[in-house]
């Protein structure tokens, strides 16, 4: 599906609150309500837009720590085997294979360092992990949703 400008718009809108109205939403595109909905229905009929969910703020919940862990797998390691063996951890927010010296990076939520220190062990555990390199995050400076510029919002 190719989307349009108004379609990016849409996007970004959802992205900043998916609470957000149709009418509300026609009213920042130029829109009908109905045709507001017809574009989301689309988009989401589509694959374009995958679901609405709710934004927690991890600290408000109690977990404190993050961090992002490299993880260094045995040879021929395919992608499916190690999105399989991190299936299971509630602590992981994302994991990606990248290019560079790690086969893949993980971003990783914890209560505390201990938490951290006790999520780090059990995925150096892991049949495929040869050895990890972690780096805690201090503070957050970017953390947008995709097409966040598009929306032109007052």
């Amino acid at each position: 599906m190719r989307l349009d400008r108004v379609d990016e718009r849409i996007i970004a809108i959802l992205g900043a609150d998916a609470r957000m109205s149709f009418a509300e939403i026609g009213g920042h595109v130029g829109l009908s309500p109905s045709a507001v909905k017809r574009r989301v229905d689309r988009l989401v009929e589509s694959g374009a837009v995958r679901g609405f969910t709710v934004v927690v703020e991890p600290k408000a919940v109690g977990w404190t720590t993050e961090a992002f862990i490299e993880l260094y797998c045995r040879a021929r390691t395919s992608p499916g085997e190690i999105r399989s063996g991190l299936a299971g951890y509630a602590e992981i927010t994302s994991a990606c294979t990248v290019t560079g010296e790690a086969d893949a990076i993980v971003q990783v939520r914890a209560r505390d360092t201990h938490h951290l220190e006790e999520v780090i062990e059990r995925l150096g555990a892991e049949p495929f992990v040869v050895r990890t390199k972690s780096t805690l995050v201090l503070s957050r400076l970017v953390d947008q949703p995709i097409l966040a510029g598009t929306a032109d919002l007052p």
